[in-house]
């Protein structure tokens, strides 16, 4: 049965601000015109999150199945219909833990995969990543995962300049598992190293990263500078400045900038003592810190809040769309299934108010209680 919701569409070609998008079943059938209507609601596709370690209370971190499902069921009120359970850096057993207790959650649908930040990671820019768990890239860890995660791993993010990390990042991308380049001190010539050798994601991109010199670029530029790399940024006025949110937006364009919550178990929680990859971590006024040394703890962001504020420091809505969904599904492998109201994809998407605020959301062609 054909069923429509009418609005302001924003599609991959713009916004159709007198439209409608149909489905039937699970597939988007239609995205036209509507001309008698006169509803001010946007219809946005639903947000791809390519980086979100917990909320809601709860946690990918520590690879329980049910805290994973709380999660995502969290953020898929906040319109995020596709997303990546993201861990931090831990030990192997616990490496392999998670993957065994996702891989069932990612065959359901409830994840679209496993994303592990770290443990291949630089101590310099380790940030709230633990420095105890910090080692070299190993292929032979690698190559075990993929194969009991049987296609859930989707991303690891890595230190270029890490021993074996080449090797490391050929493993992945003939694995076809996005490797990107995050928590780096990597050189501009590194890091180039490694986007020759595969990498396709910038993780967080300033965060955790040897910062801009005039005379070593570092990392920032060099990624900048690849057309194959799709730059993740958190938009949250906290982690990056909105000068430099807008900057890389124009730099890159919406088909290179992904905009990702980095949310941890705080996210939609009061101010309080939590944890992050068994570190304690402060919230004070949303904001996410590790409590021994004061430095960014992932985020307390939903995508939702992320559309708003990249919106309101002046990314035009159809540009913001692209950055919360049609892109990061794209950099994850997923642009031909989700991330935009396009016919033949999953039908999925958020009903916004006029202040993009959520109103409802539709996952799998079925609407979210």
């Amino acid at each position: 049965m054909t069923v429509r919701v009418n609005g302001r569409v924003v599609t991959p070609n713009g916004v159709i601000r007198q439209g409608c998008v149909e489905w039937d079943g699970d597939r988007i059938t239609a995205v036209a015109e509507y001309p008698s209507v006169r509803d001010g609601h946007w219809i946005l596709p639903g947000f791809v999150d390519m980086h979100t370690h917990g909320g809601g209370g709860h946690t990918f971190t520590t690879g329980d199945a049910d805290e994973a499902r709380a999660a995502a069921n969290f953020h898929l009120a906040h319109g995020t219909t596709t997303l990546l359970a993201s861990l931090v850096s831990a030990p192997f057993p616990l490496m392999r833990a998670a993957t065994e207790a996702f891989a069932p959650l990612v065959d359901e649908g409830v994840l679209a995969g496993v994303h592990f930040e770290g443990p291949y990671l630089s101590a310099a820019r380790c940030g709230a990543q633990n420095p105890e768990y910090l080692r070299d890239p190993s292929t032979d860890e690698l190559s075990e995962l993929i194969e009991l995660g049987r296609g859930a791993i989707r991303m690891v993010t890595l230190a270029p300049e890490r021993d074996g990390a080449l090797e490391a990042i050929k493993l992945l991308t003939a694995q076809r598992v996005v490797a990107a380049v995050g928590h780096t001190d990597a050189t501009y010539e590194q890091t180039r190293a490694a986007v020759a050798a595969g990498a396709s994601v910038g993780t967080h991109l300033f965060n955790g990263m040897r910062p801009v010199h005039h005379r070593e670029p570092g990392p920032v530029v060099a990624l900048l500078d690849a057309p194959t790399v799709i730059c993740e940024l958190v938009a949250d006025g906290v982690h990056l400045h909105d000068g430099m949110l807008t900057f890389v937006a124009a730099t890159t364009g919406p088909d290179r900038a992904a905009l990702i919550t980095d949310a941890m178990a705080a996210a939609g929680m009061a101010d309080g003592e939590y944890e992050l990859g068994g570190q304690a971590v402060t919230v004070t006024d949303g904001v996410a810190r590790l409590t021994r040394d004061g430095a960014i703890a992932g985020s307390t962001l939903t995508m939702d809040a992320a559309l708003r504020h990249a919106v309101g420091a002046g990314i035009p809505i159809a540009d913001a769309a692209r950055m919360v969904a049609t892109t990061p599904a794209r950099a994850i492998g997923l642009g031909n299934r989700v991330g935009a109201l396009q016919v033949g994809l999953r039908a999925d998407l958020v009903v916004l108010d006029s202040d993009l605020n959520v109103i409802r959301v539709l996952r799998n062609g079925t609407w979210v209680e």
